[in-house]
């Protein structure tokens, strides 16, 4: 007769000669203690203290248990770990190491004042929920959702982090900006179908300087790709420029960003310009000689042949003023592929060759980026009923993509994950087995032996512990 296993014993197959048995008895322990680096980062950067600055809490705080600032963080860390459902939460709460990064001076959670609370140390969905739920007007007279945000300071936050992450000011910097589709699935507040994406979704705005992100506006999908973008430009370029006011900006886009009232703001502004420019008849005849020039090439070496022109033009009614223009002639194995960018920069900067070739086609990087978050990050958890809500959910995630960016820059410079994916850090050094023991004077985590990548662990902690935090620098 088969012997069935109780609820705590788990009998498995032998291994040869041993009995394979497992029990529910390991104490408290987590996969998830490599998250000390994340919390370390913190404690340099203040990124997740800094953006708690970002909300007002009208909570009778007499009668609360968790600040602001320890619920982001939970949401935040949780995000960055790879949770990310607010169900999860409600094991989560469970885990003291989480606790501890959040800074619960009551990692084990045995001094919650409800009896139903006790032994969880964080909170559950339901509480974390209402971040994301408050009414924009709410107050102290509300009656559960108190707690709302100041979008002004949040777009503010972004480049503050930017800005602070440079030890001196940079010579020249670089915005990218794009715009990529978010689906949606239900009938959230601002869902509409896009024709070239063929799905309902949002289109959200994305600006980044290299890796580091500036802005993630949420906006619906029936509007133009560029909806916005010199509003976010001059707020980033004002707030850039009061600390930095010698810095050349550099603004790059794709062809969806190629406006005449970007175009202008920039040349207004004193911000130069590296945009996509749509191909048209008029274009690829600018281009016919070099075309030839790149076909000949092609058959003589059989090998993908690019020749370029450098021109001045102005479109017929929508451009205000004739600008240069930049045009690939490439021949490939399938035929002629012409493109082309309009610049601010002048010939003596950049030829034709390295404008396009060097700094436009750099731009690339930035889409790498958005599928980080989007794909590792859960940008794309935007299922809330209304538009407040899921902008506050992209913010969670750019907040949770910014802290483990900070990470890579600081933590992981001069290891083998230097350039490392989102994704691929969470595996290596955040997903570590450990067992936790909190003390009255400590808190244990003992780490598991079998872990792989110590080497890179010790690097890291290395070069985090040297540093001090950003606002104590000089």
């Amino acid at each position: 007769m088969r012997t069935h296993c109780n609820q705590k014993t788990f009998d498995f197959q032998t291994q040869n000669s041993r009995k394979i048995v497992a029990h529910f008895n390991g104490g408290n322990i987590t996969s998830d203690a490599g998250g000390l680096l994340l919390r370390q980062v913190e404690r340099i950067t203040g990124i997740i203290s800094q953006f708690a600055e970002c909300f007002t809490d009208h909570r009778d705080a007499d009668l609360t248990e968790f600040t602001v600032k320890e619920l982001l963080a939970q949401r935040i860390l949780a995000l960055a770990l790879g949770y990310e459902d607010l169900n999860d939460h409600d094991q989560l709460r469970n885990d003291p190491l989480l606790a501890v990064m959040v800074g619960k001076k009551d990692p084990t959670g045995k001094k919650r004042i409800r009896k139903r609370d006790k032994g969880k140390a964080l909170a559950g969905k339901s509480t974390l929920n209402r971040l994301e739920l408050t009414p924009v007007r709410a107050n102290k007279r509300s009656r559960y959702k108190k707690i709302t945000v100041s979008h002004r300071a949040v777009d503010a936050f972004f480049t503050d982090i930017f800005i602070q992450s440079y030890d001196r000011p940079p010579s020249t910097i670089v915005l990218d900006l794009d715009a990529t589709d978010d689906p949606i699935h239900g009938h959230q507040l601002g869902r509409f179908f896009h024709g070239y994406y063929k799905n309902y979704c949002f289109l959200p705005l994305y600006i980044f300087c290299g890796d580091q992100l500036l802005c993630a506006r949420l906006r619906p999908s029936d509007i133009d790709a560029s909806a916005g973008s010199v509003k976010e430009l001059d707020r980033i370029v004002r707030q850039i420029r009061s600390e930095w006011p010698d810095v050349q900006i550099i603004i790059r886009g794709d062809s969806g960003f190629c406006r005449d009232s970007i175009m202008s703001w920039c040349e207004f502004n004193d911000v130069d310009y590296i945009l996509g420019l749509a191909k048209n008849e008029r274009l690829k005849r600018e281009i016919i000689e070099q075309m030839q020039q790149a076909k000949e090439l092609y058959e003589q070496s059989s090998q993908a042949s690019r020749v370029y022109n450098d021109f001045e033009y102005r479109t017929l009614q929508s451009w205000s003023q004739a600008r240069r223009v930049v045009g690939k002639a490439e021949y490939l194995p399938k035929g002629e592929n012409p493109r082309f960018v309009v610049t601010s920069l002048c010939r003596d900067e950049f030829d034709a060759r390295t404008l396009y070739e060097q700094q436009y086609c750099a731009r690339g990087e930035m889409e790498n980026r958005i599928k980080e978050q989007q794909l590792f990050l859960f940008a794309d958890r935007t299922s809330a009923a209304t538009m407040r809500a899921n902008q506050l959910r992209l913010w969670f995630s750019s907040v949770a993509y910014t802290l483990l960016n900070a990470l890579r820059r600081l933590g992981l410079k001069g290891t083998e994950l230097a350039r490392a994916r989102c994704d691929t850090i969470r595996l290596k050094l955040l997903k570590i087995g450990a067992q936790i023991k909190v003390t009255v004077r400590k808190v244990w985590v003992c780490l598991s032996q079998s872990y792989p990548c110590r080497g890179v662990f010790a690097q890291v902690y290395e070069n985090l512990i040297r540093l001090c935090p950003i606002r104590l620098r000089c």
